[in-house]
């Protein structure tokens, strides 16, 4: 529902629970969509732009983006594929064994990923024998999928979709939704989905970023359009309740700067949930993410975080010494254009990912090019965006202290070492 614009709130009500959206939680001006990488002919064109502002209702402290951007416009052709990153391939095996074993899955069992991307986790588990099915709306990833074994609808998860699935094949044990209830605009439906096309006795187990990682540590970067929405474990806890679902087990995980692993059963199917659960719980409520006054300080430590960039670049300028960009990721883009960062601070930005190569970053406008241009130029810092893969690019980029060049983590707190 939406209704018109006063006194500066939101003009959307909250996407779970209907309450009018009057709580500012995040304002992050207006910015070009995190992943629309510009061709050089592009260059010459305005950018399309829009209002970066997070909510957070009142009623069941669900943090949220309005929906600015039809879906399609994001993930239609979409730029990130999953398997660039070693440390994401590493943690989705070591899920899909771990998983196999809790449930006792076999072969004959079904696994239904949503947003199942380039096929990077489910090759796991068909390795094992077991059956399984993506769902990715980006029909060029999933092209990608299929063409390493991996079936893949192209479809939007949803309450429809999940009847269309339970009625051609049996219903899966496990249904994983990694990283992927953070991007949906119809949430209700989406759930209701997970809980129509689960088997009975199966299980549900979700990623998303931590919201309480991201309210301690000042984590403005992973606030952009395609993320709508930012969980708790209590707040998602409720959206699940509301369709049926219980949390029986969570963990948090050091993957994307801080996440929660939450695994949900049918609330009559689900025994006695984790002792985890509730400690977690009880984490966040005394962290002050129960009460509205819990999210004030979000935005001192993102001005903090801001001027430790900008100063840091203007410095580096300044004394002629160049800086480079490592990593074209969605999380760096908001983070430059936050700080109104220019292509005259940083030089370039490179990444392994061929399709970003040759384009220019959104915003910014910092051209791309293939991880090998560091050691032709030799910068002296090297930047890099996704912070949460430091310890990654460190070991991949390790030439960069042969010449004595530094690397510098912008996020959590600035910090630079060679």
């Amino acid at each position: 529902m939406t209704r018109p614009d006063t006194l500066g709130h939101a003009n959307a009500d909250c996407r779970f629970c209907g309450t009018p959206l009057r709580h500012v939680f995040a304002d992050l001006g207006a910015t070009p969509l995190a992943n629309a990488y510009l061709t050089a002919d592009q260059l010459t064109r305005p950018e399309p732009s829009y209002p970066l502002r997070a909510y957070v209702c009142e009623q069941c402290f669900l943090v949220q983006l309005e929906s600015m951007v039809p879906p399609e416009d994001i993930f239609g052709d979409y730029a990130y594929f999953s398997s660039f990153s070693s440390t994401l391939l590493r943690h989705s095996e070591q899920f899909a064994d771990a998983i196999t074993e809790r449930l006792g899955l076999g072969p004959g069992d079904r696994v239904v990923e949503v947003a199942s991307n380039d096929g990077y986790l489910l090759q796991y588990f068909a390795r094992k024998g077991l059956q399984v099915q993506g769902i990715e709306p980006a029909a060029n990833i999933a092209s990608a999928a299929e063409a390493r074994g991996i079936p893949t609808r192209v479809q939007f998860f949803g309450a429809e979709v999940a009847r269309q699935l339970a009625d051609e094949a049996p219903r899966p044990r496990l249904i994983v939704a990694n990283n992927v209830i953070a991007h949906v605009p119809a949430l209700n439906d989406f759930v209701e989905g997970l809980e129509i096309l689960l088997a009975p006795g199966g299980t549900v187990s979700l990623e998303c970023h931590s919201l309480l990682a991201l309210v301690e540590d000042g984590q403005f970067d992973n606030i952009y359009h395609e993320h709508l929405q930012y969980f708790s474990l209590t707040s998602l806890a409720t959206v699940l309740a509301a369709h049926g679902l219980e949390v029986v087990d969570v963990e948090h995980l050091s993957t994307q700067g801080g996440s929660l692993r939450v695994l949900a059963q049918r609330r009559h199917e689900a025994g006695t949930p984790s002792p985890r659960v509730a400690a977690l719980r009880a984490l966040e409520a005394e962290a002050g993410l129960c009460r509205l006054e819990g999210y004030g300080a979000f935005a001192v430590k993102m001005a903090a975080a801001r001027r430790r960039l900008v100063a840091f670049l203007d410095g580096a300028r300044d004394a002629g010494q160049a800086v480079v960009c490592y990593g074209a990721a969605a999380k760096g883009n908001t983070l430059l254009n936050v700080c109104e960062v220019t292509a005259d601070m940083v030089d370039y930005c490179v990444d392994r990912n061929p399709r970003k190569q040759g384009h220019f970053l959104p915003g910014s406008r910092i051209p791309i090019h293939p991880p090998e241009r560091v050691t032709e130029t030799k910068p002296a810092f090297l930047l890099i965006l996704p912070w949460n893969l430091s310890a990654e690019i460190v070991d991949q980029m390790a030439i960069v202290r042969t010449w004595g060049g530094v690397f510098v983590v912008p996020l959590p707190l600035l910090n630079l070492f060679g």
